[in-house]
């Protein structure tokens, strides 16, 4: 069996906003009309205040740096130009979905006459991982098994405590409102790529799902590109903490690479056990506990995070020249995660402004 190629493809959603208000702006499509050779870099999405980004396919995470950084930055001015923002965060502080435009592109009215009010409800932001994996077996076992880490990565990543000018109580209420929609959240397992292959193929045959990029699991194989995709994630403000999941994540398949060649493997969890770590990640973020199954015990989520680079990916880090990205985890562990300063921001000054105007910052730090 040939040995995945781990090439990385990183998309993130952005949120326009006016600088004045901090309100979201649906402004996409006139963005986009005024530059349309952008298009095949900078898309819309399914509402107008909205934009979706996506890197070259990368080898290393460095890459990936200087591809976010350039995407963020022609967002960014594509935005200035029209006198608007842009911010990363899995939710906005205060705008309300009610007041939300969808976009008019068939795609997405098709979306809206689907799912009818959820799809009004989506607006959530994320951050997608693409994995280079071209043996389907392999990639079906990788997401067997990589499942039980998602949560720990989402809780490196959580950045949408607010919802409609309210603190949640969750670090990631963006989980929340996706889980509404239908094959969404943790996948059971599956034993091979023709179980997936028939199941999209029975999905698709009764009206179910035009395509499979209608299935949107935390973590799914591509129909598309040789690729298993990380979905789990809300998107991160920064760009370091970006870099960060996209070297994780690509780390994990390489550590599960190197247990598959050498005849070894690492247990595969029921998903409703790893559903009770993902509301763990979801509530408390990295201030909670998370299960340690193998134990049968709770710990706190610093200790197994700490666990899961210093004991399971140490091995494969110098391999791929990926520990400066990687254990860019420490700093987040130490600072706290987007969600985290969010909500200091906010009780600090108790404006929700404040919190717009302090994303809007942090989003461009390291690109401006």
């Amino acid at each position: 069996m040939k040995a995945p190629s781990l090439t990385l493809g990183v998309e993130e959603e952005y949120q326009i906003i006016d600088p004045k208000t901090g309100e979201l702006r649906s402004y996409i499509t006139e963005i986009l009309k005024e530059d349309s050779v952008v298009l095949g870099e900078v898309k819309p999405e399914l509402h107008q205040s909205m934009v979706e980004v996506g890197t070259r396919v990368c080898h290393h995470p460095s890459e990936v740096r200087a591809e976010l950084v350039r995407l963020r930055r022609l967002v960014m001015d594509l935005a200035a130009k029209q006198g608007l923002q842009v911010i990363a965060a899995g939710s906005h502080p205060f705008s309300s979905w009610l007041e939300q435009q969808i976009t008019p592109l068939e795609r997405y009215m098709g979306v809206k006459e689907d799912l009818q009010e959820l799809a009004q409800r989506l607006l959530i932001f994320g951050t997608h991982v693409h994995i280079g994996i071209e043996d389907r077996e392999f990639l079906i076992d990788a997401m067997n098994v990589s499942r039980y880490l998602l949560p720990h990565v989402l809780t490196l990543s959580t950045s949408s405590p607010f919802w409609m000018g309210r603190n949640t109580g969750l670090k990631s209420y963006r989980s929340i409102v996706f889980r509404d929609f239908p094959r969404t959240g943790i996948p059971r397992s599956l034993h091979s790529w023709s179980e997936f292959e028939g199941l999209v193929n029975t999905m698709v045959g009764t009206n179910c799902i035009p395509n499979a990029s209608k299935i949107w699991w935390d973590v799914r194989p591509s129909w598309s590109y040789p690729t298993l995709e990380f979905r789990v994630c809300d998107v991160c403000t920064r760009v370091d903490e970006a870099v960060c999941i996209a070297a994780l994540f690509q780390a994990i398949i390489a550590k599960l690479w190197k247990l598959r060649r050498d005849n070894l493997t690492f247990r595969v969890y029921p998903a409703a056990l790893i559903d009770e770590n993902k509301w763990r990640a979801v509530r408390y973020g990295l201030d909670g506990k998370l299960i340690d199954f193998g134990k049968s015990q709770e710990l706190p989520a610093r200790e197994l995070i700490r666990e899961m680079i210093e004991w399971f990916l140490d091995d494969v880090l110098d391999e791929l020249g990926t520990r400066k990205e990687v254990e860019y985890a420490y700093r987040i562990l130490a600072e706290g995660t987007s969600a985290d300063r969010q909500l200091e921001v906010f009780k600090r000054t108790g404006d929700m402004k404040a919190v717009v105007d302090h994303l809007v910052r942090e989003t461009a730090e390291g690109v401006d």
